[in-house]
């Protein structure tokens, strides 16, 4: 394979040829380099994490699933250092280029996942969402990227980061495809509700760059033609923020109490913006983690009375377009707290939530993001597939 964008990690060569005869026969796949796989390693996007564990004995469970079902599995690709970043900027392995955006960072920390999906290296990928490290990265690369419900798929098998947070997601140019994967990943697939109405949070939309909002607020409004119920609703009346610190809290808690053993016994070498954010979160108290955890109890009872069966709520992926190649650290940390307060609704109400490839600013990709309650997983799949068609140069065709 020439792997012409830089998305796949070196130090493994690997090639799983998928069950003849699945529903995803003649696909092939690639895994974020914190997946497990037996008779390789997890570099994890780290030098020192590579070096410090053993060659894995067992394979993934979501991989092993994906083979299941006719996929071949071509290599692991780049992730950002121990997936702590949503740039895909890796100070020690490089940046993948973003096929659909050139000279722009691909996002991450899904970085390589989303490059070799939007550049045609690979069909289809798995990667891991957290705090938006498969949302951000599909609307750069402008292709499909899901992060399910929190807990309906499970973790076993891939680095853990902040468990209460972490996902298992995965990357598509196609949104069909993208549904026969769900099929194949999800425990027990459901037949969803109808839509019925569809959430637009105007808070959430004020987040976004003026160019961002009017690439996609039609493409929203076209939703009515599938549920002609439409309401606008301002998600924080106490505002939109306040849900940012205790996402930010609670996921470096987590990632402390996670990692830290690790990193004692190590003293890994970090690049810049990821050393900072390893030292931040040792700092965090415990009474914070309480308080940053009651509030996430509140977001999801908030998230719980609008998102109702057969609703679903449209907001922009990211408040921008990828943000250029070398920016300064300050730079790209500002943009980066910005996506956040995006995409931490989503982690911090554990529902699911789908990028769809549909805007374009300036010849770069947006994302639109549907989000739907617990377990609306089906529902936003099967709206992706009547919504949009296959994304070509990163933008999908609008259906509806």
């Amino acid at each position: 394979m020439s792997d012409r964008l830089g998305a796949f990690v070196d130090h493994c060569d690997i090639s799983i040829a998928g069950a003849p005869g699945g529903p995803l026969a003649g696909t092939t796949f690639a895994a974020k380099d914190l997946f497990h796989i037996a008779g390789t390693k997890a570099g994890c996007g780290n030098p020192d994490w590579l070096a410090s564990h053993p060659v894995d004995e067992v394979t993934a469970p979501a991989v092993e699933k994906l083979l299941a079902a006719g996929s071949t599995l071509i290599g692991k690709t780049h992730t950002d250092e121990i997936a702590y970043s949503l740039n895909g900027e890796n100070h020690h392995y490089g940046t993948p280029e973003n096929a659909n955006a050139p000279g722009r960072i691909p996002g991450g920390s899904s970085s390589g996942s989303a490059a070799a999906v939007a550049g045609g290296l690979c069909d289809l990928s798995l990667g891991s969402d957290t705090g938006g490290s498969v949302r951000i990265p599909a609307s750069y690369c402008g292709i499909y990227g899901i992060r399910p419900t929190h807990d309906r798929i499970p973790l076993e098998g891939i680095m853990p980061l902040a468990p209460s947070f972490d996902t298992i997601g995965w990357f598509s140019r196609d949104p069909s495809q993208m549904r026969l994967i769900g099929e194949a990943l999800l425990p027990e697939w459901r037949t969803p509700d109808s839509l019925a109405r569809t959430i637009v949070p105007v808070d959430a939309w004020a987040l976004a760059d003026p160019a961002v909002r009017d690439a996609l607020r039609p493409v929203a409004e076209r939703l009515r033609l599938i549920a002609p119920v439409v309401h606008e609703i301002t998600l924080v009346p106490d505002g939109i923020e306040t849900w940012f610190m205790p996402f930010r809290i609670i996921q470096g808690w987590e990632i402390h109490q996670t990692h830290k053993d690790w990193i004692a016994d190590v003293q890994p070498t970090f690049g810049p913006g990821i050393s900072d954010r390893f030292e931040w979160v040792a700092t965090i108290a415990e009474q914070e983690y309480r308080e940053a955890a009651a509030v996430r109890e509140r977001v999801k009872e908030r998230l719980a009375t609008i998102l109702q069966p057969g609703t679903v709520m449209a907001l922009p992926t990211a408040p921008g377009v990828a943000p250029l190649c070398g920016q300064p650290a300050d730079q790209l940390e500002a943009f980066r707290f910005r996506g956040l307060q995006l995409t931490g609704i989503g982690s911090l109400g554990q529902v699911p939530q789908i990028n769809l490839p549909v805007g374009q600013v300036d010849g770069c990709p947006v994302g639109l993001s549907l989000m739907a309650g617990p377990g609306g997983d089906e529902l936003l799949l099967t709206l992706a597939e009547q919504i949009a068609g296959t994304a070509e140069g990163g933008v999908a065709p609008v259906r509806i």
